[in-house]
């Protein structure tokens, strides 16, 4: 069975989780697959792995720095093994705000020059609890405008889990 490198970014940790269930299900077929937090990624051997998997989350329009960097210092190994890219975002929770995703998305391979070979657009989730109040205040007008059926009184995840693990499939 394969190897696979299962790198993300995170904010609040959706995109961990999301990481995990996708690590959990390269397992659970047969492979060895490893999950590593971008923001400790120096030592990670892109070489050492016969495919990865590199996800990021979308905060105030940006992914983070440290997948971005991973990803631009790690482009020649990338790009002579199989690779695939998933994004979190609150833009994917909605169907008029998957072009904004896709758009993200662009913007992040034209600026690194990675080509993967699958991407994935996941929903979010809104943690209330681990915003600071003018974030809490932002994130809730926000979530009110763009997701208006949303539960804004607590913690709410839009993760699509089945897409999740269609994915990783």
């Amino acid at each position: 069975m394969a190897s696979f490198l299962v790198l993300y970014g995170t904010g609040e940790g959706q995109t961990a989780k999301v990481a995990e269930r996708v690590r959990d299900a390269l397992v659970g077929r047969g492979h060895d697959a490893t999950a590593v937090d971008a923001a400790d990624s120096e030592s990670v051997d892109v070489g050492a792995f016969d495919a990865a998997i590199v996800g990021a989350s979308v905060h105030r329009g940006t992914h983070q720095s440290s997948v971005r960097s991973f990803l631009e210092n790690n482009r020649e190994a990338l790009s002579v093994r199989p690779t695939a890219f998933f994004q979190v975002s609150l833009s994917s929770a909605t169907s008029d705000g998957r072009e904004r995703a896709a758009g993200y998305v662009d913007e992040l391979l034209d600026s690194t020059g990675w080509n993967p070979d699958r991407i994935g657009l996941f929903g979010g989730a809104l943690r209330y609890s681990e915003y600071g109040f003018i974030e809490r205040l932002v994130m809730r007008r926000i979530a009110k405008r763009e997701l208006p059926d949303a539960d804004t009184a607590g913690d709410t995840e839009f993760t699509d889990w089945a897409t999740v693990d269609d994915f990783a499939a």
